[in-house]
């Protein structure tokens, strides 16, 4: 299976997980150890909680605090971001508080470029991401930061594409994403390392940075030092969190983790308790799950015991939780949760997992949907799901419903796009005909 095309569900999706920013400062300063250069919504409306050592207020709103509540025209927000006065704003108030700066504008001004991003229902293009890395030279995260300036800037950020290698790519923005990032996984790295009643860590913030963490190398950032340490230092919270994730954090989790194994890091114990940890979470929240969600949970569970995940107990409970609401919510899915779902069954009965009624129940649930809605799927869609149908055909020696039907429907299709197929869609189409 071509591993590009596996994942969250759409071609932009975001966890959508963003919380406003509190008042609250926390201590201490210092730049990122590995500077290269100097330099479904959730309710996202602007809004004040008191915090401790609160020490200032602004008598009017700032530059990037207007932002937030703009409606958005593309041309006219876009420029409006890129004004050098709101980044002069955000560079006055963290030199003017210095260590006592909980980065709070920042955090505010990261939330306006992905709303942008979000009603354009895309990421920065190429353009728009050097026009505004010329402004985040000086856009510097420090320690000092709270954890959710931190983590809604993190996931903000990546969200909107600020850490897209687009190619060609210019040596500038790479030298500024690198030293961004630099200072945001040091503060993040030092967040996760301080004592219990030092830090402010919630379950949001870690779903959201795992997240983030996970979609930078997925989006073709370099694997670096600095993210596998971030992330191995995330990992403990997870368990201690356990209890605290909803449904949307449980599913971005898993995914993230799913997707990091699938790009090369290595499932350390961590990162098993990790999933140990959110698997009984995923049974008791089974009914909350919506079809995005579910597709995504089994993508995620069949990615990592194709790795090397055990199937313990607790993640055979799950996935029996799971398998009913693919029948229920069976009409719901759209392609590319189709796909992603065929697939993770089938490569979970490709790992050894028994071909019961349970699964060959939301196989056949399936099915007629690839041919109801043949003509909206993509060809990396088309060579999975052929490649999933190859393998059932080779795998289960029985006649599954409605298989013939979808191999039909979709035959057209691939000498339809044939110009379309990458090498790995092309490898698997070739296959699957084979073996089919």
């Amino acid at each position: 299976m071509d591993r590009s095309s596996a994942g969250i569900s759409g071609q932009y999706t975001r966890s959508n997980n963003d919380y406003n920013q509190p008042n609250d400062h926390a201590a201490s300063s210092r730049r990122g150890r590995y500077r290269h250069t100097t330099v479904r919504q959730w309710d996202n409306t602007l809004r004040t909680a008191p915090g401790r050592n609160e020490f200032y207020h602004s008598s009017a709103a700032c530059p990037s605090q207007n932002l937030m509540f703009r409606s958005v025209n593309p041309a006219q927000d876009f420029n409006a971001l890129i004004k050098q006065e709101v980044m002069d704003d955000l560079v006055s108030k963290s030199y003017r508080f210095g260590h006592r700066y909980d980065g709070r504008n920042h955090g505010q001004y990261a939330s306006s470029i992905k709303k942008y991003t979000s009603t354009a229902k895309r990421p920065l293009n190429r353009a728009e991401q050097s026009e505004l890395i010329s402004l985040l030279q000086n856009f510097t995260a420090t320690r000092s930061w709270n954890w959710r300036s931190l983590t809604t800037t993190m996931h903000s950020l990546t969200s909107a594409g600020v850490f897209t290698p687009h190619k060609p790519m210019d040596e500038r923005v790479r030298l500024t994403q690198a030293a961004l990032l630099s200072t945001l996984l040091d503060a993040i790295i030092f967040k996760c390392n301080q004592t219990p009643g030092d830090r402010d860590i919630d379950a949001r913030g870690i779903a959201n940075l795992l997240w983030a963490m996970a979609k930078l190398p997925n989006n073709g950032q370099e694997q670096r030092l600095e993210l596998n340490e971030a992330v191995a230092a995330l990992l403990p919270h997870i368990n201690s969190q356990k209890a605290n994730f909803k449904p949307q954090g449980i599913v971005n989790l898993l995914w993230a983790m799913a997707k990091l194994v699938d790009n090369g890091q290595k499932q350390t114990p961590e990162l098993k308790e990790a999933v140990a940890a959110l698997l009984p979470r995923v049974n008791a929240q089974k009914d909350q799950f919506n079809p995005q969600h579910i597709a995504n949970l089994l993508w995620a569970m069949a990615k990592l015991v194709g790795s090397g995940q055990e199937r313990t107990p607790e993640f055979n409970k799950a996935m029996a939780a799971l398998l009913p609401h693919v029948n229920a919510q069976k009409a719901n899915f759209n392609p590319q949760e189709i796909t992603n779902l065929l697939w993770a069954l089938v490569k979970l009965v490709d790992n050894g997992q028994a071909w019961t009624p349970e699964f060959k129940e939301a196989v056949a649930a399936l099915l007629p949907h690839v041919n109801a809605q043949k003509d909206q799927f993509f060809p990396q869609h088309i060579a999975n799901l052929l490649w999933a149908m190859a393998k059932l055909a080779d795998k289960v020696h029985e006649q599954t419903p409605g298989l013939k039907e979808a191999v039909a429907a979709l035959l057209p299709h691939v000498n339809a796009q044939k110009d379309h197929f990458k090498a790995q869609g092309v490898t698997n189409l070739l296959w699957a005909m084979a073996k089919l």
